[in-house]
């Protein structure tokens, strides 16, 4: 058996098509609009505009926003012609399948567990930071000891704690969001948008209520100049802060996974994957706008909540909890749309043998792979637990990175090998959209340490002898002749 066989496009249609035993097709085109929206938007718009801003664009970070959207958008556009064409669950994992055969569509499948699981797992740690952070405002103190993994270091009114014995509250919220997701989609859908609601609001309320209180004097200049070193202001330094900004929008693609749970894929998957990030890019804009008018841009520099400073110019106090609030729903939002895309993605390796049965058991009663919900939040929360965020935000980005690229390449492998196959929506501009796609996901790439790319070939190592020692002796694809 070939490790470069592929499924044929009739095959992925007739499994999307198979509802009897499937999954359950609940998500209507604004579902998916605000799931994306869920995965977009986390901490770090209030986080990354600072740094963006401080080090290297200034107030230009909002020419930064819509350059980094430009660059998602060439990716987005390519997961919404595949997205269109195969209904499926599996997201990039299927498309590769389609397009580049098994063994891409392994490589694919177990790359995304760096992009979902560990992402899922890094923002568990950031929601505990910010909830200690809440809880505090109302005299309410949870042991130290008990919020920190034993390999980290966290400050806790003052009290710096040098390793503790383990993150539960990272713990607790994985546990909620995936016991959630067993319950359905339906109901793990109207959670996420109640988060996205929240999250949302508090967003147009800095913008609105910071309007009138921005010094147009801090947008002179709106491009400071370059300080002779590349990236550091200037047009260099907006190229750089793009750079930067880039991961506050990562997160769009997760909508891909939800395919198979559309009520109408064709048009819901491009409107949804489209719409959100079009969504966010005009809040960022002007979050970004507002932040850096409310505060010189360099004042930002080393701030760690550079959002919280901006918004205390307005004397609004009480947005400062909202903002808390915001981030607190954001992540828990970012994590419940992360796992419920690895829950997908492992669901469809499973269905094509590739991984246990175990992975694509279908709940008789809710309609969802509970085991595979069940797996990760264990998998998950040993991370979130005991694992240092430190050494996971890295791996995620380039998981991400390489998805981006091979779902740009299978764009352009399909339009040529099959030109006439049905899409209710096309990427324009081919093969231009799809090659800037992989142009700027290399870019990023290689704008990573050299110990990310270290990792990620450790951990697609282990992923190749899997796929030898089990999933290509138990593949269930045929190859057709």
């Amino acid at each position: 058996m070939s490790i470069w066989k592929k499924k044929s496009l009739s095959s992925l249609l007739s499994e999307a098509s198979d509802s009897e035993k499937g999954l359950k097709r609940t998500l209507s085109s604004g579902a998916l609009v605000a799931l994306g929206i869920g995965a977009i938007i986390g901490a770090g718009l209030f986080s990354l505009t600072g740094i963006a801003a401080a080090e290297h664009a200034g107030p230009a970070v909002t020419i930064s926003f819509v350059m980094a959207a430009v660059g998602c958008a060439f990716a987005g556009l390519c997961y919404a012609e595949f997205a269109s064409m195969i209904p499926v669950a599996g997201s990039a994992y299927t498309y590769s399948y389609a397009t580049m055969g098994e063994f891409m569509a392994w490589i694919i499948g177990w790359d995304l567990v760096l992009e979902y699981a560990l992402g899922a797992a890094t923002v568990g740690v950031s929601w505990s930071r910010y909830l200690l952070e809440l809880l505090a405002k109302f005299d309410i103190h949870l042991p130290a000891q008990l919020c920190c993994s034993p390999w980290e270091t966290l400050t806790v009114n003052g009290q710096v704690i040098e390793g503790g014995i383990i993150n539960l509250p990272a713990i607790f919220i994985v546990s909620m969001l995936s016991l959630l997701l067993i319950r359905g989609t339906k109901e793990s859908a109207t959670m996420n948008n109640i988060l996205v609601i929240v999250k949302v609001s508090v967003v147009i309320l800095f913008i609105v209520l910071g309007w009138s209180f921005i010094d147009e004097a801090n947008y002179t200049p709106y491009i400071p100049e370059n300080t002779g070193v590349k990236g550091e202001f200037g047009w260099s330094g907006i190229a750089t802060g793009a750079a930067t900004v880039f991961f506050a929008f990562i997160g769009f693609d997760a909508v891909s996974t939800a395919a198979q749970e559309a009520k109408n894929p064709q048009k819901g998957m491009p409107v949804g994957i489209l719409g959100s990030l079009l969504v966010c890019t005009i809040l960022y804009v002007l979050f970004a706008h507002v932040m850096t008018g409310l505060v010189p841009y360099y004042k930002f520099a080393g701030d760690a909540k550079p959002a919280a400073t901006a918004f205390a110019v307005t004397g609004y106090d009480f947005l400062q909890t909202g903002l808390i609030i915001a981030i607190l729903a954001g992540y828990t939002s970012v994590i419940l749309v992360m796992l419920m895309g690895q829950s997908r993605v492992f669901y469809s390796m499973s269905n094509d043998g590739l991984l246990p049965k175990f992975f694509s058991d279908i709940h008789a009663k809710f309609r969802t792979p509970w085991k595979t919900n069940l797996f990760f939040m264990v998998f998950v929360s040993i991370f979130a637990g005991f694992v240092p965020v430190s050494d996971l935000g890295h791996m995620v980005s380039i998981g991400t990175l390489l998805a981006f690229s091979l779902v740009c390449i299978g764009v352009l492998i399909m339009r040529k090998k099959m030109p006439d196959a049905p899409r209710s929506f096309r990427t324009p501009l081919v093969p231009f959209v799809p090659l800037a796609g992989v142009a700027v996901c290399v870019y990023l790439m290689y704008a990573l340490p050299a110990e990310s790319w270290l990792r990620l070939f450790i951990w697609m190592a282990l992923g190749v002898v899997i796929y030898f020692a089990y999933g290509k002796k138990n593949s269930k694809v045929v190859e057709e002749k």
